[in-house]
């Protein structure tokens, strides 16, 4: 049976730019040893720099134990590669309800929740799009939006245009994800609850 296709469409195709990627790189071979997925790195200036690295496991759970593992597991690896400069607060937490949509196969399992798309360039002068993700197919995410005088279709978007996408936070989407959390008999971390370093008794690291 042939599964490039599903490889395919389980790989990442937003990714990080600068120091995000650089960590990346790093985090992304060690999430897979532990047997979670890197959703996405962000590195801010809260609390004087903040890397906050987004995970889960293929399922699409993660637990506040799962953070500590990793936090654990990760934290070395930043302390020996000296690639973040000054110190640093180092946040695992879950993609949140409201999640980023980073793989294709996101698309897939989250068809029927609203989500709102922007592209790297217009199409026909539009770059954001709002509507119900209707799956993934030959390299575009299906979504039906409201195209003004055209009414609500199903239209294309194809995957390397995209620059960001996202669920929308509505009272289904909520209804759904805590329906999926108790199929899966998991205690998972919620909607922007965030496993951080004085949860997980690790400091700021300093000097790096």
């Amino acid at each position: 049976m042939d599964n490039t296709n599903e490889v395919a469409t389980s790989d990442r195709f937003i990714e990080e730019t600068g120091l995000a990627s650089e960590l990346a790189a790093l985090v992304e071979p060690v999430l897979d040893s532990l047997g979670f997925r890197l959703v996405r790195i962000e590195v801010s200036g809260r609390d004087g720099k903040t890397v906050q690295i987004m995970a889960e496991r293929p399922d699409g759970s993660i637990t506040i134990d799962d953070c500590e593992m990793i936090s654990k597991a990760i934290s070395p690896i930043f302390d020996v590669q000296d690639i973040v400069s000054d110190s640093y607060r180092l946040e695992i937490s879950s993609p949140g309800i409201d999640r980023p949509l980073v793989r294709p196969s996101d698309f897939v399992d989250w068809a029927g929740s609203e989500a709102k798309i922007e592209l790297r360039a217009p199409i026909e002068g539009r770059k954001r799009f709002r509507g119900h993700l209707e799956g993934f197919e030959d390299g575009e995410v299906l979504i039906e939006a409201d195209l003004g005088e055209e009414g609500r279709k199903v239209i294309g978007l194809a995957v390397e245009l995209i620059a960001s996408a996202r669920l929308v936070l509505t009272d289904e989407l909520i209804r759904e994800a805590l329906s999926r959390a108790k199929a899966k008999g998991k205690e998972q971390l919620g909607d922007g609850v965030e496993a951080d370093p004085d949860e997980l008794k690790t400091d700021d690291v300093e000097g790096l």
